[in-house]
C-alpha cells in the first residue's frame, strides 16, 4: 500500500487559515478604507506612484491570502508559505522607513510605536514559513519517509 503524505497538523492547519484572512483583509484594506494608511508608508525612495504600489502589494495580499486558504496539499502549500515569507520580506522595508521617516500611520504615532512594531514582521516570515511547513518541505535535498 502506497504512503500517503502526512496531514498538516490542527494546529498548523488553523494557523495557515488564519494567516490568510489577515493577508485578504489586509489586502481589502489596501484596495479600500486603509489606502491612504498605507501610501504613507511607501518609502519616499521607492520610484513609483504611492497609489499604485499599495494597490498592488493589496492585489498580491489579495492573492496570497486566497491561495493560503485554498492551497492545503505539498509542495503547493509550501510554495505559497514561502513566497508569503518572502512578500514579507520585501514590504519589511516600508516598515523601517516608516520608523526611520517618523512617519504616523495606523496609529503609529511615536517612535516607541513604530519601533515596537518592527519585530512583528519577522514574526509574519516565520508564521508563514512554519504554518505550511515550507522549509521541511522546500529544502533541498528532502528526502521522504
Amino acid at each position: 500500500m502506497p504512503d500517503t503524505p502526512p496531514r498538516p497538523s490542527r494546529v498548523r492547519t488553523i494557523a495557515q487559515a488564519a494567516l490568510g484572512l489577515f493577508l485578504v483583509a489586509a489586502g481589502t484594506g489596501h484596495m479600500t478604507f486603509q489606502r491612504e494608511e498605507f501610501q504613507a508608508q511607501v518609502p519616499p525612495w521607492v520610484p513609483v506612484d504611492p497609489d499604485v504600489v499599495v494597490l498592488a502589494s493589496g492585489v498580491v495580499e489579495l492573492a496570497l491570502g486566497g491561495a493560503l486558504l485554498t492551497a492545503w496539499k505539498q509542495p503547493r502549500r509550501a510554495i505559497v508559505g514561502a513566497t508569503t515569507a518572502a512578500f514579507f520580506v520585501a514590504v519589511f522595508p516600508g516598515n523601517i522607513a516608516q520608523y526611520t521617516g517618523q512617519v504616523d500611520a495606523f496609529g503609529l504615532d511615536t517612535d516607541l510605536k513604530r519601533a515596537l512594531r518592527l519585530p512583528f514582521q519577522p514574526v509574519l516570515i516565520a508564521w508563514a514559513l512554519a504554518s505550511t511547513e515550507a522549509l521541511r518541505t522546500l529544502r533541498p535535498g528532502r528526502q521522504d519517509d
